[in-house]
Parts: C-alpha cells; sequence; structure tokens
C-alpha cells in the first residue's frame, strides 16, 4: 500500500472559500511587500519583521510563529537551504538565491505560500539561479493547472515532473526534485491531508472533490536532491551544498475551475495562459 493511499479529501463550501480567500490574499499581499523590499544588506529578521507587522495590521496572525515551535513569521531560505530556514541575522547578498515562505491565519482559516527570488535583482543572480527560479515556478503553476475535479490528486505531481523534466533537458541540466517535503491539504489548520507530492506517485491516488483546498509546493534543486536537517533542527539544506528554489500556492479546485488563493489576482492571468479555467467564488 502507498504512501498516501488512505488519505480523503474533504471538500470546503463557497462560504468557506470565501474565508479562505481572505486569508489568501493576505499571505500574498504580504509575499509582495517582502519581494518588493528585499535589498543586499537587510537580515532576514527584518524581513520578518515586515511580514508580521503586515499579516497583524490586516487583521491576521502569523500561522508559522510558534507552529511547532518554529521562531519567525517567515522561512527565509537561502542559497543551498531548501526550506524551514529560520529567520535571524544572517545579511543577505547580492547574488543570494533567497525562497521565503508565508502563512497567515484570517478568522481560523489559512493561507500558505512560497516565492523564490534573486536578492538585487534578477540583473545580480547568476544565469542557472534565475534558470532554477524559473523552472520551479512553471513546474508549480503546471501542477496547479493539473488540478481538476474527478481527477486523481496524483496529476498534480506528475505534471510538476513533467514540466522539471522538460525544462532541465531543454536546459542541459538534470535539476534534482526534492522528494521529502511535499505539499499537503489546508484549511482550518496550516497542515492538513492530503500529502500533495511534486513527483509520479504509483496508484490510482485520493480523487479531487468540488471544493478542494491544496497548497502546491515544489521544491527543486540544482544538484542532487538528497538533503538533511540542520542542528536547529528546522533549516534543511541539500547535501551536495547546490542552490535550491521553492515555489507555493494555496489552490481551490470547484467544478467551475481554479482560484489560486494565494496569487493578488487570483491567478487569474497565469491560468489563463496554460488554458486552465479561472472560477473565483463570488
Amino acid at each position: 500500500m502507498g504512501l498516501f493511499s488512505r488519505e480523503r479529501i474533504t471538500g470546503k463550501s463557497p462560504e468557506q472559500l470565501l474565508l479562505m480567500r481572505r486569508a489568501g490574499l493576505l499571505t500574498g499581499e504580504t509575499l509582495a511587500v517582502l519581494r518588493d523590499a528585499v535589498r543586499p544588506g537587510m537580515t532576514t529578521k527584518q524581513l520578518d519583521a515586515l511580514a508580521e507587522e503586515h499579516i497583524r495590521d490586516g487583521g491576521g496572525v502569523p500561522s508559522f510563529l510558534g507552529y511547532h515551535g518554529f521562531n519567525g513569521t517567515i522561512c527565509a531560505s537561502v542559497n543551498d537551504e531548501i526550506v524551514h530556514g529560520i529567520p535571524g541575522s544572517r545579511v543577505l547578498r547580492e547574488g543570494d538565491l533567497l525562497s521565503i515562505d508565508c502563512g497567515a491565519i484570517v478568522e481560523g482559516w489559512h493561507g500558505d505560500a512560497a516565492i523564490s527570488l534573486i536578492v538585487g535583482g534578477r540583473e545580480a543572480g547568476r544565469p542557472e539561479d534565475l534558470a532554477l527560479v524559473d523552472a520551479t515556478e512553471a513546474a508549480m503553476w503546471a501542477g496547479i493547472a493539473a488540478l481538476r475535479v474527478g481527477a486523481s490528486l496524483y496529476a498534480v505531481g506528475a505534471a510538476v515532473e513533467d514540466s522539471i523534466v522538460a525544462t532541465g533537458a531543454a536546459h542541459g541540466r538534470d535539476y534534482g526534485i526534492v522528494e521529502d517535503y511535499v505539499g499537503h491539504g489546508i484549511g482550518t489548520q496550516m497542515h492538513m491531508d492530503p500529502n500533495v507530492p511534486n513527483y509520479r506517485v504509483d496508484g490510482k491516488g485520493p480523487r479531487v472533490v468540488d471544493g478542494t483546498t491544496i497548497a502546491i509546493e515544489p521544491m527543486v534543486t540544482l544538484g542532487e536532491q538528497d538533503n538533511r536537517v540542520l542542528d536547529d533542527d528546522w533549516t534543511v539544506v541539500t547535501l551536495d551544498g547546490s542552490r535550491a528554489a521553492h515555489w507555493e500556492n494555496t489552490v481551490a479546485a470547484t467544478t467551475r475551475g481554479l482560484w489560486v488563493l494565494t496569487e493578488v489576482d487570483g491567478g487569474e492571468a497565469r491560468l489563463g495562459s496554460l488554458g486552465a479555467a479561472y472560477a473565483p467564488t463570488s
């Protein structure tokens, strides 16, 4: 029996999706603020303070702060750090590859999203880092576009993997898809069933139902996907020292189509470019 085979998906009502949109929108807006604020010379703790201020001013509560003892509003993962980097005194330098993961709670409902960027702007990035960031983002969107009511949830991971493999072939590079950390269901808790793998999984898998809400979050490396957790018990780094990127969105699937709850535009532009139905709840 496979790792994910016992899981079931529970859908949300239109009213619940509207509540989740509030949390998702606040999360997406917070990431937009951080993207604009990132500068060489800043510490990751300064970014964290900006995130907490924006979430609380927006009527939310940071999801991550205090979660299983985590000491931050965001995860700030730099260069070879894949995920769960603890914000602190680390000074960001021009050309660093920074992944920011953020979550917010509004009226008991969660939003969760992540972005990757180059500190100092794209012009400061190494070509291979820029390609990695873009490939990971494209894979996330491929996974989102594969989400369909009535289809297997495993179609998401298959689409993510196909996207990464195809982009890697075009770049003459063999990217690593991190398998130890996957996406997840989300709603009144940040992490809920089902797990959402970022790679092909054997078996039929759970079926997507009307009102499904999941977080899709591929993590991809320039080298091997093997990783370890540092002595802080949180920060995950690549074993070979290669750089990593992480993208994530919280997505709702209904019989009408998709609504990307953590994108400021609801995902309308990107879904349209992929031929996927954009269907916000009104």
